[in-house]
């Protein structure tokens, strides 16, 4: 009798156990979607994070499309999926990156940054009010006269090109003055540079992909002066600068030799305004409607670049100055696409950091640098009823850069725990990246990685480049290239390998045969992705393609930066190693404007080296 009662008990514990187990496991499931979606974006976050997200090494049963695999990974051994096939296991990502020094002397303080399209080298410019670098002009390059009465003459390089791959440096040659300047690249890979200081504020510069190209400037090209403004690209490929010192309205750059003469007024920057600075770089991200979020120092709107009307107000976002010199970093989250894709396609912005709304005048009038913002907040543009959601980062954060990932995470890396922008204004330079995984539940998705030991401050860049590592360079505190002081001049450049670099992966890693691949794909177009890949059971569910469109970096804002996940047709093995990726373009250009992106493919996380291919 005793032994009966015994193992009914047994049983019961057991039940009970089984039936908590149960209960956890659908709220972890229901923890992932934290934002105020309707059903239908509902619906596609657990898409999301079936796609996205690839199980890690165990066994189980799936229950069909609807289940959210990543959410709660398995454990060891393999997955079957009811419709979906073999899943292989994933990788579980404990390597905290690594970091290696790339070059002792770029030549040029990298306050301003882009990866140039096809020859894969990076574009560095700071500011040629200074008359000075660490490299000169090349032999045969005539030197800048900067006051022809005194016939004063600037032999020193402001522009440099760096190979990415082997370091090699290439002075350029410029007249107007870049400093604090914007930019972005057109549909054919030319970059466009636009405002700066004093007789470079109404400037717009183009520099070519070319090996052998120089800056070709045209100072009246902007009908206001542009110094702290933000560029961003719209659908058609053109641009928009918004804001600067001073310049509480924004203007579209016509095409290039023409001399733009039209300003519109904008009521956001007006209100936002602050006595002591200006909401200068604020953010601009292209919506995936094809208007525009514009961000200045706690409030933000959506502005229809067509007809010029502000056809949405979302809410403030207390807590400090988000914006130059509060300057918190942004990102317009990964965008997910499907074969088939939604009305509305769901587009979510990150703003991390920042600081207390008098810290600018603390630091520099009282010398009190007070500690930055630990917060990161992220909304849904196209949510019925928009909330800024906030989560808390590791560690305060202001002028930190934020690197979009070619697999759909983000890094954010650089600046400093207390204080400010501006010349030294800042202390406790932050040496520890923090990785941020945007569909892992609210409250799990920072992950703190290797240090540096360099400090990045103000001026400082971060960009990804097509072998999945980030460069990361400048730090320029003063006012001219200064050594002798606490955070000298920072010409050292570094590369900062994430954690999908593990050694280990390596048999992981994705190989897109570059001779398979288109180079032009229209949108809305069926194409095909070659990849060699030494894995067996290669399943679609496991298989991402993504594109990311690089970004100009200066003063901790990314303009342009955007990566698509695309939609994913069909993944088949061809023979061997070999696996042909049937991928949908992006749909249009307010999805994804035309040019220029970086081609990847992702397996379990871990991407290829990038291709460039390009929309038209």
């Amino acid at each position: 009798m005793k032994e009966s009662t015994r193992l009914l008990w047994i049983l019961s514990i057991i039940v009970l156990v089984a039936a908590v187990s149960k209960a956890v496991s659908e709220l972890d499931n229901d923890a992932f979607d934290d934002d105020d979606h309707t059903s239908l974006e509902g619906m596609t976050i657990k898409r999301e994070a079936m796609e996205v997200k690839p199980p890690k090494a165990g066994k189980g049963k799936g229950k069909g499309k609807g289940e959210a695999i990543g959410v709660k990974p398995p454990k060891a051994g393999k997955r079957k999926g009811k419709g979906r096939g073999t899943v292989a296991a994933g990788p579980d990502m404990n390597w905290p990156g690594q970091w290696e020094l790339f070059m002792k002397n770029s030549g040029v303080s990298a306050m301003h940054a882009i990866l140039m399209p096809l020859i894969n080298k990076v574009q560095f410019y700071d500011a040629t009010i200074w008359r000075i670098s660490q490299i000169k002009l090349p032999p045969g390059v005539a030197c800048h006269v900067y006051d022809q009465k005194a016939n004063k003459v600037d032999c020193w390089a402001h522009s440099v090109l760096v190979d990415i791959n082997t370091g090699n440096i290439k002075p350029l040659a410029l007249t107007t003055d870049t400093w604090c300047s914007s930019g972005g690249l057109t549909v054919n890979g030319t970059l466009v540079s636009t405002g700066g200081f004093q007789g470079g504020a109404n400037t717009a510069r183009y520099l070519s992909t070319c090996e052998n190209c120089v800056w070709i400037e045209y100072p009246k090209a902007l009908a206001a002066r542009r110094w702290y403004s933000t560029q961003a690209t719209l659908p058609d490929g053109t641009f928009i600068v918004v804001g600067g010192r001073d310049a509480l309205n924004y203007e579209y750059i016509l095409p290039e030799g023409q001399n733009n003469k039209k300003l519109y007024d904008s009521q956001l920057l007006r209100q936002t305004d602050d006595p002591e600075e200006n909401n200068l770089y604020p953010f601009v991200w292209l919506n995936t409607d094809g208007n525009l979020f514009i961000f200045a120092n706690n409030r933000s709107i959506l502005l229809s670049p067509k007809t010029n009307k502000v056809l949405k107000e979302f809410p403030q976002l207390p807590g400090g100055a988000r914006n130059y010199p509060g300057s918190a970093s942004s990102a317009l989250l990964p965008i997910r696409l499907y074969v088939q894709n939604p009305a509305v396609i769901p587009a979510d912005v990150l703003i991390c950091g920042g600081a207390k709304q008098d810290a600018y005048f603390r630091a520099e009038k009282l010398k009190i640098y007070d500690w930055a913002l630990k917060d990161c907040a992220r909304i849904s543009l196209n949510s019925a009823k928009p909330v800024w959601k906030t989560e808390t980062m590791p560690m305060s954060r202001v002028m930190s850069d934020t690197v979009i990932l070619p697999n759909g995470e983000i890094l954010i890396i650089n600046g400093a725990k207390r204080g400010s922008s501006g010349w030294h204004l800042a202390k406790d330079p932050n040496f520890a990246p923090l990785l941020y995984t945007p569909n892992k539940p609210l409250g799990k998705r920072f992950k703190e990685l290797a240090p540096s030991t360099i400090p990045r401050v103000y001026h400082s860049i971060a960009i990804a480049l097509p072998d999945g590592k980030v460069l990361v360079g400048g730090s320029n505190t003063n006012n001219g290239y200064q050594f002798n002081v606490e955070y000298p001049t920072e010409l050292r450049i570094e590369k900062f390998s994430p954690p999908y670099l593990d050694p280990a992966l390596a048999n992981m890693r994705p190989r897109i045969v570059n001779t398979a691949t288109p180079k032009q794909i229209k949108y809305g177009q069926m194409f095909d992705v070659k990849i060699e890949l030494k894995q067996q059971n290669v399943a679609k569910e496991n298989v991402m393609v993504t594109m990311l469109a690089p970004s100009f970096t200066t003063h901790s804002v990314s303009m342009n930066m955007r990566l698509l996940m695309l939609g994913i047709n069909n993944v088949k093995n061809v023979g061997g190693d070999n696996h042909q990726i049937q991928a949908v373009a992006p749909p249009s250009g307010n999805v994804a404007p035309p040019g220029y992106y970086l081609l990847f493919a992702v397996y379990n996380g871990v991407p290829s080296v990038g291709e460039w291919i390009q929309i038209v």
